[in-house]
């Protein structure tokens, strides 16, 4: 019965996707160009969409200009934001290391405050 059930799952997702790239093509070969995974299409057209207007600021451009986040002790707590519908899963970031700790959620960076 899952069989079935999968086998009909797969034939419906295999027909949303004809329908909405107009192609008629094998639906995992075309799950795999939408994921990314085996194909650059899908990232380089996202990535030329950032690159094409220079008037405004990439995602990664902005958050690099956010400075490090002094922090004391030495594990840091990243949520993203300070409103919880904002954020991300919270990210506990050791603080061991010499240079910045990255958020691997949403970039921001964490140091530890040596008060020396």
């Amino acid at each position: 019965m899952a069989s079935f059930g999968r086998k009909q799952g797969a034939a419906m997702a295999s027909n949303l996707l004809k329908t909405l790239t107009g192609r008629s093509s094998n639906f995992r070969s075309n799950a795999r160009s939408f994921s990314g995974v085996g194909s650059t299409e899908v990232v380089t057209s996202h990535t030329d969409k950032w690159m094409q207007d220079i008037s405004k600021k990439s995602p990664m451009e902005l958050i690099n200009e956010v400075p490090p986040i002094k922090v004391e002790g030495r594990i840091a707590a990243c949520e993203g934001d300070t409103d919880p519908a904002l954020g991300h899963p919270i990210e506990y970031i050791c603080l061991d290391v010499d240079e910045p700790a990255v958020c691997k959620y949403c970039g921001l960076r964490f140091v530890q405050d040596h008060h020396h």
